[in-house]
């Protein structure tokens, strides 16, 4: 049987939580879906570096916000039938601001919503990212 497979180094994403139990979301450019999606701080894993350095460096990038405090989430996997992603998720907590840092081909607004209300967009299909879905729902476990 001949399968086709996309390979892709896995990534991570970021459920991050101010003191005012509200989250960090994207509403980000997507071009292959050609609409803007709500989505958790995340990027691809750069040349093998552990995925919580990575989880690190799209919090600066993206939310403008180092953390303190981090817990991992376990994985997301995309879409095991087809790619090789693998997301690791963290909620990351006690945040200090930083200059934010986004790639310059990244297109997106940063939002903090509150923490209950991001959860209730993502049981309503507000927010349909995967990794984003999931994200929240284990830090909500977690809470």
């Amino acid at each position: 049987m001949l399968m086709d497979v996309v390979h892709h180094p896995g990534g991570a994403a970021v459920v991050t939580l101010d003191e005012q139990q509200r989250v960090c979301l994207l509403r980000q450019y997507r071009g292959v879906m050609d609409e803007w999606l709500w989505e958790l701080p995340a990027g691809k894993i750069d040349h093998q570096e552990p995925p919580l350095d990575t989880a690190r460096r799209e919090l600066q990038e993206e939310a403008g916000v180092t953390a303190r405090q981090w817990l991992e989430l376990g994985l997301s996997l995309s879409s095991p039938g087809v790619f090789s992603e693998k997301v690791w998720l963290y909620l990351a907590q006690e945040l200090q601001p930083c200059a934010q840092q986004p790639e310059e081909y990244e297109i997106f607004e940063r939002h903090w919503i509150e923490f209950e209300e991001a959860l209730g967009w993502a049981k309503s299909g507000k927010i349909n990212d995967a990794k984003t879905v999931v994200g929240l729902f284990r830090a909500a476990s977690c809470l």
